[in-house]
């Protein structure tokens, strides 16, 4: 199954040096019965885009909690196993949690298939999305505006090799 797990570069890094996407159990997105049921489509393309798009937002609020990461979205895409990632039962029609699944355990970076990565020039976007995210949570439509701004952005594609040059270790 193919999972989307939020980040920052600093999560990246850690990810890494370790050679472990996070402790474990992580929060991912995925495919899910209530996702595929919400986006009603049965092209595996756009609900693997929706996922990702999900993932996409949940790194954003790991921005808004971390201030001194760089502002871009980080979402890396892992091959586990159907049984290591589940979604949380009576969350599953829950809007906030669409695509959310629980992997237990740890990933280990291998397993990483690509990452996926705002482009530099995004930056003041998604520091912009990132700042007015807690009042479009609350509905103020002007602050849902600026984080929509963000989302329009596409996150770019790098494969595994690229990691160490996208967190500043590279040569």
């Amino acid at each position: 199954m193919r999972v989307y797990v939020p980040l920052t570069l600093p999560g990246l890094a850690e990810a890494y040096k370790t050679g472990e996407v996070g402790a474990g159990p992580l929060v991912a997105y995925a495919v899910t019965p209530a996702l595929r049921e919400w986006y009603l489509s049965d092209d595996i393309e756009e609900l693997e885009y929706a996922a990702l798009s999900r993932a996409a937002l949940a790194s954003l609020r790991l921005l808004a909690a971390d201030p001194g990461a760089p502002r871009r979205r980080v979402v890396v895409a892992v091959d586990v196993p159907d049984g290591q990632a589940s979604a949380e039962p009576g969350r599953g029609l829950d809007p906030a949690a669409l695509g959310e699944v629980r992997v237990a355990g740890a990933v280990a970076l291998a397993k990483v298939a690509s990452v996926h990565v705002d482009a530099a020039e995004t930056e003041a976007d998604v520091a912009a999305a990132a700042e007015a995210l807690q009042a479009a949570d609350a509905g103020d439509d002007d602050a849902q505006f600026v984080v929509d701004g963000a989302e329009d952005h596409e996150l770019l594609w790098y494969a595994t090799q690229e990691i160490p040059n996208l967190v500043g270790l590279g040569d």
